[in-house]
């Protein structure tokens, strides 16, 4: 009996080890990355039954620069008529919407106010299936609330607002809940690799974040232009499965394509000559199996360069020159 006392004695001891360690990294990373956390504060006007009236929202986010540039999730700032950011130091700012990426999820702001805290960006291509992750945020209002958990798999995509699917997405088990969205998933060395931004309900423990190399690429592009240009053919589609027939006759690398439903006028597929019940099977040398893939294809370096696309017409399979152009929802926006 006593041997066994012992026994579970030294084992619990020996627990403590891993343990600190573990508590110290938690620690040390809340330390470093959470002066720089804030506390987005949106008003926006909505119209009700009874008329407009003033809704209050808000999320997370960090600043990244010394001069004043923040992170967030669109989801957070979009449409908002007044956004305000509350420092961990107790200071309250006015923010400026510096840039808004629906189609990504993220936004930049800024604010205007000397000796501010920074988060350090790490390299999200670095980071490794099972690793240490802290998320800092302000869930249901809490200010500066730390959760820590694990990286549960890495290159996951999901889908955002505007329907485009965001590559370079994080899973982790470290909690998320309202209020989160935008802050920072970061590493136990104190280095930002996400911004989270997404949980699935009613599930536990699967929680979302965007890469930070994907933001940091995005935020360049909103500092610089305001928005991120992509390009857009003007078809609305869906994706489907290819006759077995069909594939085989055109010797086709895939049984999947993008059934048009319809076509935009004087849109740029509609000057190419596409029609609706064109299935498109490739766009520019790349193979395009569904919607998802036309999508990541028709980026900013698209807009105004001609392209060939390939469409099965009943039988026919038929080549045409389109020249994309900016998306006109993305213009002066």
């Amino acid at each position: 009996m006593h041997s066994v006392e012992f026994l579970s004695s030294a084992q619990t001891l020996d627990d403590q080890g891993p343990l600190d360690a573990y508590s110290q990294a938690v620690v040390s990373a809340a330390d470093k990355v959470s002066p720089a956390v804030v506390n987005v504060e949106v008003r926006q006007r909505v119209a009700t039954s009874q008329g407009p009236r003033e809704a209050r929202g808000g999320g997370s986010g960090f600043v990244f620069t010394p001069d004043g540039f923040l992170l967030t999730n669109s989801h957070v700032v979009h449409g908002a008529e007044r956004i305000d950011v509350a420092l961990a130091d107790g200071r309250r700012l006015p923010a400026t919407l510096i840039g808004d990426d629906p189609g990504s999820d993220l936004a930049v702001l800024r604010i205007a106010a000397p000796e501010l805290a920074t988060a350090e960006l790490g390299d999200s291509a670095q980071v490794r299936v099972g690793q240490l992750v802290i998320a800092i945020g302000n869930p249901l209002g809490f200010e500066s609330s730390v959760t820590a958990g694990v990286v549960s798999a890495l290159g996951r995509s999901l889908r955002s607002s505007s329907g485009r699917l965001i590559d370079d997405i994080i899973q982790t088990d470290a909690a998320l809940n309202p209020g989160n969205s935008g802050g920072p998933l970061v590493t136990g060395d104190g280095r930002v690799v996400g911004v989270n931004t997404a949980t699935i309900r009613p599930a536990q423990g699967i929680c979302f974040a965007i890469g930070i190399n994907t933001a940091k690429f995005v935020a360049g592009r909103l500092i610089r232009d305001g928005r991120i240009k992509r390009s857009y053919i003007g078809v609305v589609g869906q994706t489907i499965s290819l006759p077995r027939k069909l594939v085989r006759f055109h010797a086709l690398e895939q049984d999947r394509g993008i059934l048009v439903l319809s076509v935009e006028p004087a849109s740029p597929a509609a000057q190419a000559g596409v029609r609706e019940r064109d299935i498109i099977v490739s766009f520019d040398g790349q193979r395009v199996a569904g919607i998802d893939d036309l999508q990541r294809l028709l980026t900013d370096v698209r807009i105004g360069a001609l392209a060939r696309l390939v469409a099965l017409r009943g039988a026919e399979k038929l080549e045409v020159a389109v020249t994309p152009r900016e998306t006109p929802e993305l213009v002066h926006r």
